[in-house]
């Protein structure tokens, strides 16, 4: 039985808290988008008697289905995550204590089930990235230090305030790497039968996720060709793992087929050709090829380039995988190598997939939210890789490696200031291209210093709505939101900004904590006996 003092005392129950005190820290009270909301609608229709989508949002959101009813467009994986959470949320918001707040902005159902559902998400993320970089055999520093990385260094953190899909699919595609990568490593059929229902399971959030899927195994078979099996060896693990991966791939997209005929009678079409096909009916100038309107070369120039949306800016770790991967190729195990190239081919996938779309970049959102789960893996062994090859690099890289880590953390902590479409407001009046990052750095400042009109920052385009108004003119925290909202009474601000900054000091006394135990660990071992408390 663990007490207190042996959970403060083990590394990876640490990670653990700090994992769930950054989602804590870091939420709004808010979903975090138009399409998150409409999910979480989605969610409260399966289990109560609302609509899927109501009335008055038609036409701006939401197809017709079977029987004329009002469907949304959305996969039901994220519905699904957050039906535990929105069952306790509306529970929690029917109590006494709410009765003069119920329904307000934000409301508590919104508050409760944002909470809950990201840091349930963030934890389980942070232990699985720590297993596979330890299966990937880094040492524990280094494996705990490349999972704050994931958390804090990348765009994972802006989408665990801005609860879309994003991280729901890394926490998956992660599970499906490590538990497929256990198959490889012992033959366990359990384990990759559990790494393939992850993967089965993200398909039911976003068909697209095939590509996760696909990238997976391209993973294991380059693990097997590049630890030098062939011929017949190479064709009975094969054949094992489709034995055990097709079958739970079939089931997962039998579900998906199912949950398309209930709502469109249909099992062969998809949400995007029900949406093109009303769209050209109100529309019919749009042409034949809607949504893949864009030139293929526009939307990957402006994935790569564009300083609205470039994943180099956004998450610039990136370019530190690139530079390990160029000074440092020959010396990288088969098994990193693998991941690497996999890697590369699932973010080459979506940049094509996507650079098509309409809405190439995600529209609303920080950074081109369609590719930036798959940036974040491509992403993820950069900082584990600078640590482990430290001495093996040149000052120049060193040091270089040290920059991108310091301005990865400005950027993403930036990120979580405003709510995300300010800048997108701001582009109407500032005009393009405008520099994102660099503009938020500025609505920070201006913000702090009360020069957002001196600066021609309030522009015309954030009054057009008053509810999107109160949210882009305060911080995006929960106390700031509540007070700047003013429809919570004086005390529940007053507990919400004790709670926040609690939390915060918090968080910062267990990564204090957490960085003393891995230098004791470093000093002693990892298999020092006083220090070992595994998590079982």
């Amino acid at each position: 039985m663990f007490s207190i003092y042996t959970w403060l005392r083990n590394p990876i129950a640490l990670l653990a808290i700090a994992a769930g005190l950054i989602a804590f820290a870091v939420q709004s009270g808010e979903p975090g988008s138009a399409d998150t909301t409409h999910r979480l609608q989605s969610t409260h229709a399966l289990w109560t008697s609302e609509p899927p989508v109501f009335p008055y949002e038609y036409p701006e959101f939401g197809v017709h289905g079977r029987n004329g009813s009002l469907q949304s467009w959305y996969g039901i994986g994220q519905s699904l995550l957050m039906l535990p959470a929105d069952i306790i949320a509306t529970g929690i918001e029917k109590l006494p204590i709410f009765a003069d707040y119920n329904g307000n902005d934000p409301s508590v159902r919104s508050i409760v089930v944002s909470f809950l559902t990201s840091m349930l998400v963030n934890v389980l993320t942070a232990l699985v990235c720590f297993r596979f970089l330890s299966q990937l055999r880094f040492p524990l520093v280094h494996s705990i230090v490349g999972t704050l990385a994931l958390l804090l260094l990348t765009t994972h953190l802006h989408y665990t305030q801005n609860m879309m899909e994003n991280n729901y699919i890394c926490l998956l595609t992660l599970i499906g790497f490590s538990r497929q990568y256990e198959w490889l490593q012992n033959g366990s059929r359990k384990a990759l039968f559990w790494g393939s229902a992850a993967l089965g399971l993200n398909l039911l959030t976003r068909l697209t996720t095939g590509m996760d899927l696909i990238c997976v195994g391209i993973f294991i078979l380059l693990v097997l060709l590049l630890d030098g099996t062939r011929g017949i060896d190479i064709w009975k693990r094969c054949r094992s793992y489709i034995a055990v991966a097709l079958p739970v791939y079939l089931f997962f997209g039998f579900l998906d087929r199912h949950y398309q005929f209930y709502r469109f009678g249909s099992f062969f079409n998809t949400y995007v050709s029900l949406v093109a096909k009303e769209a050209r009916e109100r529309d019919p100038s749009l042409p034949l090829n809607y949504p893949f309107t864009t030139p293929l070369h526009t939307g990957l120039l402006g994935a790569l380039f564009a300083p609205e949306k470039s994943i180099f800016l956004f998450d610039p770790l990136l370019i530190l995988t690139l530079i390990l991967a160029a000074t440092l190729w020959k010396r990288f195990t088969p098994v990193v190598k693998a991941y690497l190239i996999s890697t590369a081919i699932m973010l080459v996938m979506y940049l094509c997939f996507y650079g098509r779309y309409f809405a190439w970049a995600g529209d609303f959102a920080w950074g081109d939210r369609y590719v930036s789960t798959t940036v974040e893996f491509a992403a993820l062994l950069a900082v584990p890789l600078l640590l482990r090859h430290r001495h093996q690099l040149a000052p120049t890289v060193w040091a270089t490696g040290i920059v991108l880590i310091a301005a990865s953390a400005i950027i993403q902590i930036a990120s979580l200031a405003f709510w995300l479409p300010l800048e997108i407001y701001q582009e109407e009046t500032l005009g393009h291209p405008t520099f994102v990052i660099l503009l938020r750095l500025k609505n920070i400042a201006a913000f702090a210093f009360g020069k957002m009109s001196a600066w021609g920052l309030d522009t015309e385009a954030m009054h057009q709505d008053p509810w999107d108004y109160t949210h882009l003119t305060a911080w995006n925290f929960l106390p700031f939101q509540l007070m700047h909202a003013g429809q919570a009474p004086k005390w529940a601000v007053d507990i919400a900004f004790a709670v926040w900054g609690a939390s915060i000091a918090a968080l910062g006394w267990i990564l204090a904590r957490l960085r003393s135990v891995l230098k004791t660990l470093a000093l002693y071992g990892d298999n020092h006996a006083s220090l070992r408390a595994p998590l079982r």
